[in-house]
């Protein structure tokens, strides 16, 4: 085996770097999930939990991944053959209609284009035409993590409110929450979910279901079968510091950590440096003459960034002379996106420093791996970020 010199570059949209801070609040003896110590640190986490949902109801932290948090939504809000409207814009949003049919739900899968986030015109159009009332839930994925687009949440509540429709409104932000604005209670929405691994800077391994008072007023009387995900049980166990079962207490630990760095940070700091290396990433990726994939630019994410190859050209291939040559992790493609695109992430816990020599890595191998481009991507991001800058003082709502 050969030793490698310096860091592996993570620059996943997912899982991201975990923070020094975080992996040293981790490393500690376990503690007893049912004595006054965890009681303390449960409740502090579930209540510094809302902040960041920017919500003033309730939060439910599960031991698993986002796709728990998937099920939990829809298993306490809904019952079998239920009708739920979901739309086919990338991997994810793909994977959770999945999930609901397999739950025994009765899935609307609208297709779409997945180079663009979902229109809120279908939606009322779809809605309206549901006069009998089969939709139950609408479910939209705010940042697709798969391709880079970002759906505006506000305008989709405003088409389920123009439509005069009663379905509850579930949105997954795995690859937005902490990294890109969200508002669970203002922008009217019924139930967030999201994982551990991503902005909230945490190794994978927790799932979080926000619930808004129609979610928690919508559980059924013959809801879906479910255990592990019950939000009663959570209710009960949970007021007074624990779980149902078994939780994970490390992660715990590491959590009341990264909320913290995010609070001392601040949210809208947390979104304008997202954003800030968002733009120097698609500005070296416009120097490069490659493309987005995200094709309209309101729409483009400021947590990640689709980059699509040239016909002929296996983003695999690209990817794996990165990672031989400079150490360097880059997000691959996912479903039909497979050796088309590689995705370059820039959230959770990364800094000028950091993006500078992931782009260097990427430019260097589009170099090495004969991909047609222009240089000079790099100097362009470098361009802008020395042409803006984090506001030094700027407070959070």
């Amino acid at each position: 085996m050969t030793t490698r010199s310096g860091r592996h570059f993570l620059q996943l949209p997912g899982p991201t770097n975990v923070p020094e801070r975080v992996r040293r609040a981790m490393d500690r003896a376990v503690i007893d999930h049912r004595g006054p110590e965890f009681a303390e640190l449960t409740l502090a986490v579930l209540e510094d939990l809302k902040p960041i949902f920017r919500t003033d109801g309730t939060v439910f932290v599960f031991p698993s991944s986002a796709t728990g948090a998937w099920e939990a939504a829809l298993v306490n809000t809904l019952s079998p053959g239920d009708g739920v409207l979901a739309f086919d814009r990338g991997f994810f949003a793909d994977k959770w209609a999945e999930v609901a049919g397999r739950l025994g739900l009765d899935v609307d899968l609208v297709p779409g284009d997945w180079r663009a986030g979902v229109g809120p015109q279908l939606v009322e159009d779809r809605l309206r035409r549901d006069t009998k009332g089969r939709i139950r839930a609408v479910m939209v994925v705010h940042n697709e993590t798969s391709t880079g687009v970002t759906t505006n949440i506000p305008d989709i509540r405003a088409a389920i409110d123009a439509a005069g429709h009663p379905a509850l409104f579930m949105v997954d932000t795995v690859s937005s929450l902490a990294s890109i604005d969200f508002r669970h209670d203002e922008w009217g929405v019924d139930v967030t979910v999201t994982g551990s691994q991503k902005g909230l800077m945490l190794p994978p391994g927790l799932g979080f279901t926000a619930a808004g008072e129609r979610a928690l007023a919508a559980r059924p009387a013959s809801p879906l079968p479910h255990s592990y995900f019950n939000w009663d049980d959570h209710l009960a166990a949970n007021a007074s510091g624990f779980f149902p079962y078994t939780p994970a207490t490390t992660l715990l630990f590491g959590l009341r950590e990264s909320l913290a760095m995010l609070a001392e940070e601040g949210l809208d700091r947390v979104f304008t440096r997202h954003r800030r290396f968002a733009e120097a990433t698609r500005a070296a990726v416009a120097a490069w003459d490659l493309e987005c994939y995200s094709a309209n630019p309101c729409e483009h994410s400021n947590s990640l960034t689709a980059v699509l190859l040239p016909d002929g050209h296996d983003a695999n291939a690209l990817r794996q002379v990165i990672l031989d040559r400079f150490d360097m992790s880059l997000g691959t493609g996912l479903g039909k996106l497979d050796g088309r695109v590689f995705r370059i992430g820039h959230l959770g816990d990364v800094n000028e420093l950091t993006l500078a020599g992931t782009l260097a890595g990427v430019e260097m191998g589009l170099r090495l791996a004969r991909v047609p481009h222009r240089g000079g991507g790099v100097d362009a991001a470098l361009e802008h970020l020395a042409t803006t800058s984090q506001p030094a003082d700027e407070d959070d709502d």
